[in-house]
């Protein structure tokens, strides 16, 4: 196998293992109705099959990032993909309430360790190629899009099959992935032998666990109750500890020079702001579509694949075409800019509006300008990072996003529900969202650095290329 072959499939096996971790966040949510019929939990339970998912997600993906880096991506990604099957199939044999929560928060354990080990092993295979562009652009688009293919999926299966096969489907897809990881993956090598920094990990974890919970419990309790403020200054609080031991030991979790990069440090905050409008976009319009126009599962699926299909085609353009000729600043601001725009559009949505016109030129604005920036930022994650932190670097991108998709889904549910009104709360939820891709843009148009001597050699050997 020639070395471009075998780079192409470790991004294939690579891109599935992301499409299955990104499914999760919400291919359940669909199946949720059926699942709280036929295992009759109640209302006030039913979050905690969403929360526990994010909950370990979330909280642990640094720690997975660093177990990545110590003991090699190879490992974390075949070990995280097997968990996560094996959870899976858990959940979806569930009898009852407990089995299946645990199970939730089980693959959310496994996928800590998968999705960073994924990103790294794409990270260092592409480095210093003439592909990096074009396969990060792919990569871009699974994580961006793959929300939506999930709201689909899980319309599809729930109402053909059973809700059970919304978690069944992830044994088919790791079946599939650990075949091709087998011969496309590069063998493994324990990148660092650095101790273990213990005191980081139990503070990292304790953090994020305290302010994902903060935000989840806020929809529920509300911003004042006593158990949210707890929650979110606990976790304020802890990871301010971090941050004070991180600067003072020998061996860092999240080494400080990765946040010191101007170009990843801003990547990390433009991802954190973009998913605050993407996660609410899958969440108020799935809800939109199915409740006040009457569209099925299926069809609110179906609904919603324009969307996946620009978030492929911005992502494909910014990292094959856009940043090598203009560098990340300029595609990263329009993207945002653009996403905001159609998040402006859904504001005029109404209960007798019409699909074509009141809903899809939004979509397609928003999908194509998310899907630039996830494409460049997620390039930018591990750029530059020593093999040894490649990990690291990658899990830190993600656990912006996460963390923003908590914050989006809390705090946009407050604004919705603060209105007077169903309509009215959509139209809050998405003037919310705009102002966060607004502020992304700004971010990125202000904290980038111009175009460097690096960008403009690649822009000028993909010239020579073409």
């Amino acid at each position: 196998m020639t070395a471009q072959r075998q780079r192409w499939g470790v991004l294939a096996v690579v891109a599935l293992a992301q499409l299955m971790v990104v499914l999760d966040a919400t291919i359940v949510n669909i199946a949720l109705p059926a699942a709280q019929a036929d295992l009759g939990f109640g209302d006030a339970d039913r979050q905690w099959v969403v929360t526990a998912y994010s909950l370990a997600f979330g909280s642990l993906l640094l720690a997975g990032g660093r177990l990545n880096d110590r003991f090699g991506a190879r490992t974390g990604f075949i070990v995280g993909l097997t968990g996560f099957a094996v959870a899976s199939a858990l959940g979806g044999w569930a009898p009852g309430f407990a089995v299946l929560v645990a199970a939730r928060a089980a693959q959310g354990v496994f996928a800590a360790l998968l999705a960073p080990a994924a990103l790294s092993l794409l990270s260092t295979t592409f480095r210093g190629t003439g592909d990096v562009g074009r396969a990060f652009g792919v990569y871009g688009a699974v994580a961006g899009g793959g929300g939506a293919i999930g709201l689909l999926l899980g319309g599809v299966l729930t109402d053909v099959l059973s809700w059970r096969w919304c978690l069944f489907v992830n044994v088919v897809l790791a079946a599939a992935v650990i075949a091709g990881a087998r011969t496309a993956l590069p063998a493994n090598a324990r990148t660092t032998a650095q101790r273990t920094d213990w005191w980081g990990i139990g503070l990292v974890v304790a953090g994020l666990f305290a302010l994902v919970l903060g935000f989840g419990r806020s929809e529920v309790l509300g911003w004042t109750s006593p158990e949210t403020l707890g929650s979110l200054a606990l976790g304020v609080g802890l990871l301010g500890a971090f941050g004070f031991v991180e600067v003072r030991t020998a061996t860092p979790l999240l080494p400080p020079s990765i946040l010191r990069s101007r170009t990843r440090g801003t990547s990390y905050l433009v991802m954190l702001l973009a998913a605050v409008g993407m996660f609410s976009m899958y969440l108020f319009l799935a809800y939109y579509l199915q409740r006040t126009l009457g569209f099925s599962p299926v069809l609110a699926g179906v609904a919603f694949l324009p969307m996946a299909v620009s978030v492929a085609v911005g992502s494909a353009a910014s990292g094959a075409a856009l940043v090598p000729r203009f560098g990340i600043r300029l595609p990263v601001t329009a993207g945002a800019a653009l996403a905001a725009a159609g998040f402006l559009y859904l504001t005029g949505i109404g209960a007798e509006a019409a699909y074509a016109t009141a809903v899809l030129p939004g979509l397609l604005m928003a999908g194509l300008g998310l899907g630039t920036v996830f494409g460049s930022t997620m390039r930018s994650a591990a750029a530059g990072v020593p093999p040894a932190q490649a990990g690291v670097a990658s899990a830190t991108v993600n656990t912006t996003q996460q963390i923003g998709g908590s914050i989006g889904i809390a705090l946009l549910t407050s604004l919705s529900l603060a209105a007077s009104g169903e309509i009215a709360g959509y139209h809050a939820a998405f003037w919310g969202a705009a102002a966060a891709l607004a502020a992304a843009a700004v971010v990125a148009g202000v904290l980038y650095p111009p175009p460097s001597r690096t960008a403009q050699a690649e822009r000028r050997y993909q010239e020579q290329k073409s």
